[in-house]
């Protein structure tokens, strides 16, 4: 398996998981369910900092952002505007 073939099936998996980055204990957390062996990768790109990077390179994630539990806060009504009578002087 290349390099670029792994950062491949890397960034497919952050995506199905839905995140835009893993660190390494998460990632070794998923166990047979990674598609590439944590040391496989820490072997060729010589860190997980270097295997985050060369896959947002290579490959990047575009991860759709859940929306949030709590509504987003409302625009206050705007308060009608007062009329301002001109007086006439004379």
């Amino acid at each position: 398996m290349t390099k670029n073939m792994m950062a491949k099936a890397l960034s497919d998996f952050l995506v199905e998981q839905g995140v835009e980055t893993m660190d390494l204990a998460t990632y070794k957390s998923h166990g047979t369910d990674a598609p590439v062996k944590d040391y496989l990768l820490r072997r060729a790109f010589g860190s997980w900092s270097r295997v985050l990077s060369a896959m947002k390179k290579r490959h990047p994630i575009t991860a759709v952002v859940a929306p949030e539990s709590s509504p987003a806060p409302k625009a206050k009504p705007k308060a009608p505007a007062k009329k301002v009578e001109k007086k006439d002087v004379k």
